[in-house]
């Protein structure tokens, strides 16, 4: 699979990611898979590790202001 950004090649890799669930709540997620460039560090979340993001952010604490998450939780 290509990179939609430069071409570059997709590999597969974890990383942690922020996500902003609300105007003061931010959750980072550990361990995601994602596929990422080797060239300019783009990255693509496939369909099912979405859905399961997805799942973590409906989760996540409203009230708190920040909160890390592992993906496999």
């Amino acid at each position: 699979m290509k990179c939609l950004v430069c071409a570059g090649k997709l590999m597969a890799a974890t990383t942690d990611l922020p996500f902003k669930v609300s105007g003061a709540t931010i959750v980072i997620i550990k361990k995601l898979p994602v596929l990422q460039c080797e060239r300019c560090n783009e990255y693509l979340l496939d369909n099912v590790t979405l859905a399961r993001v997805e799942q973590i952010l409906e989760r996540a604490d409203k009230a708190a202001e920040l909160e890390i998450v592992p993906f496999a939780a």
